[in-house]
């Protein structure tokens, strides 16, 4: 019997420590547990019961000192200080004073009356309304449970079975837990309570290991061993998804690690090539805790984003509400000058919200997007009502996906039309200038570009799907993605035709496929003359600089080379020499 598919979800916390990671979870369980509980029914048993304790605070201070030799060698200066603070609450009066009393005065074991006087603590700190002190409480729980795991004759082997490369996914963690991990071994943190100041946000950032915190209940719901993957910089934990959304992160990894060390401050500047040839940048995004990203690595404007994300996390459809507000957020941010808007890229293999539907052989070219949509046309509507409603609110681009004839772009704004003419009658502000574009990603869509840009404003050539319909291969089949080839001398002259096709005919033309945020590309993507280049945010900087480096006049110079060319080897062998001479620091080592 084979395992039944893991449902996709998504968990939204603090972002503490950036980065990004994909692994496989641990649940890390600080024994909260069972602690014993029993009468001393003999007075003489309650000396003994006493010194018992004592000595549990003495092999914890012990255990504490030996901790802080060890992050004293590493110079993690942050954690030295929280280790203290355990050590004084360790030797405190009332701490000690007020178990002492309970193992006398009720006759229990030791183990209970630490439990009691933490208890006792916690509703104190209850009652305190600053939130940061009220997250101190956070060092008595940690040392009552090292006095009780020392009670107990436990040895500090915190995660005696931890895999390669795990993620600690744990209620909270502190620096004593931390330390006894072998660090090297895990990937990254997520945790149920926390914020910014919490211990396991200061040991990430001291660490550099990515983590989200206040996620309130992912130990609940994530289990050891699910492949999860942190987004420590949007503030994001995405457990069980599909090969399409690793992919994707795997790409923003590499983009974060490319542009962590590069410096922010000329991202803002324009895309303006040395010649004067200006391009727009776009940030593509799956969620709305990205736009900060967007905005500090330079983008003008949101160039894509795949709306698909709202349906996860729902036993319900999202309603028009739920849509509004999110697509509201989006349009109003004052830094962007637009946002594209594509209409869910849903069906197939991607409908995460009706389990009813027939499981497709080859769900990639089956009822997807928007065939999907004109086949559910209430389910379309109440996603359009909500983008044309936001669309009052900033400047707005509305982008329909994999269009393959000139039917359904029709259909698709007979639709966009009469729910704006729907939501005028009813006195609901829309905005005037909203303009409508269609994702080049079907062959069928380039060859007839010419008819489809008389339908539109703008083109936008999706290339993560358009090269591997083309190509005739599966983008995330390990056993062909050697041919998945962006220079492909097919691929170059399907892109030349577009922005010729679209040009002529006076509408803008851009690209949203990962394509567009390679930066070994971006000369040739400057010499085919695209008005608009998007991608993740990570890469923007990069590309950013790439353009303000180069000139149109040697850009289509390249071009008008690599199109002599035969084959994608040729070509790929001759943009990389190029941009190795006209960018050593960028290329240095034959990166690409």
């Amino acid at each position: 019997m084979t395992d039944p598919v893991k449902k996709t979800f998504v968990l939204k916390g603090i972002a503490v420590s950036p980065g990004i990671v994909i692994g496989k979870a641990y649940i890390f369980d600080r024994l909260d547990a069972q602690i014993s509980f029993y009468k001393l029914n003999d007075c003489s048993l309650i000396p003994p019961e006493i010194e018992r304790f004592r000595t549990a605070l003495r092999e914890s201070e012990k255990q504490l000192l030996e901790i802080k030799k060890k992050l004293s060698n590493l110079k993690v200066m942050e954690t030295l200080y929280i280790i203290d603070v355990h050590i004084m609450i360790l030797k405190d009066r009332n701490f000690i004073n007020r178990t002492i009393r309970s193992i006398k005065k009720m006759c229990v074991n030791a183990e209970w009356a630490v439990r009691m006087t933490i208890d006792r603590y916690r509703q104190i700190f209850d009652k305190v309304e600053d939130e940061y002190l009220k997250g101190r409480f956070s060092d008595i729980r940690y040392v009552g449970q090292m006095i009780l795991r020392n009670l107990g004759g436990e040895k500090q082997d915190v995660i005696p079975q931890m895999g390669e490369g795990v993620i600690i996914i744990s209620a909270d963690l502190s620096p004593a837990d931390t330390a006894q991990m072998k660090i090297e071994k895990v990937q990254g943190f997520a945790t149920d309570i926390g914020g910014k100041t919490s211990h396991t946000a200061i040991v990430a950032r001291s660490i550099e290991i990515p983590a989200v915190v206040g996620l309130e209940n992912i130990t609940r719901r994530v289990r050891t061993n699910d492949l999860i993957i942190i987004d420590g910089s949007a503030g994001l934990v995405i457990v069980n998804p599909d090969p399409e959304i690793v992919r994707r992160y795997e790409v923003k990894k590499r983009h974060y690690e490319e542009t962590r060390e590069m410096s922010l401050i000329d991202a803002v500047l324009p895309a303006v090539t040395r010649d004067s040839h200006h391009v727009e940048i776009g940030g593509n995004i799956e969620f709305i805790e990205e736009i900060p990203s967007v905005i500090s690595h330079g983008a003008d404007g949101i160039g894509l984003y795949r709306t698909e994300f709202i349906y996860i996390n729902r036993e319900q459809l999202p309603t028009e509400e739920d849509h509004f507000s999110i697509y509201k957020r989006v349009v109003e941010t004052e830094k962007l000058n637009w946002s594209t808007i594509r209409t869910f890229d849903l069906g197939g293999d991607k409908f995460l919200s009706d389990p009813k539907l027939a499981k497709e052989m080859n769900p990639q070219m089956g009822l997807r997007a928007i065939r999907f949509c004109l086949k559910e046309v209430d389910l379309f509507k109440v996603q359009l009502r909500a983008i044309i409603r936001a669309s009052a609110y900033g400047k707005t681009r509305i982008l329909f996906p994999m269009i393959s004839g000139i039917e359904e772009i029709q259909k698709a704004k007979k639709i966009f039309y009469e729910v704006t003419d729907e939501l005028i009658s009813q006195g609901i502000p829309v905005g005037e200038d909203i303009e409508i574009g269609v994702m080049i990603e079907v062959p069928s869509a380039v060859i007839i570009a010419d008819q489809l840009a008389r339908e539109v404003d703008f083109f936008s050539i999706g290339t993560n799907d358009l090269i591997q319909y083309a190509l005739a291969i599966d983008r995330v089949n390990d056993r062909v993605t050697y041919l998945y080839e962006p220079l492909h001398p097919a691929v170059l002259r399907l892109i030349r035709h577009v922005v010729k096709t679209g040009h002529d005919a006076g509408i803008r033309v851009a690209m949203c496929g990962e394509m567009a945020g390679e930066a070994a590309y971006t000369m040739v993507l400057l010499g085919l003359e695209l008005d608009e280049l998007s991608m993740n945010p990570l890469a923007i900087p990069r590309v950013k600089k790439i353009i303000r480096g180069a000139t149109l006049k040697e850009s289509k110079a390249l071009l008008k080379k690599v199109m002599t060319l035969s084959s994608a080897i040729e070509i790929r062998a001759w943009v990389e020499k190029t941009m190795q001479e006209r960018f050593p620091e960028e290329f240095p080592n034959n990166e690409h």
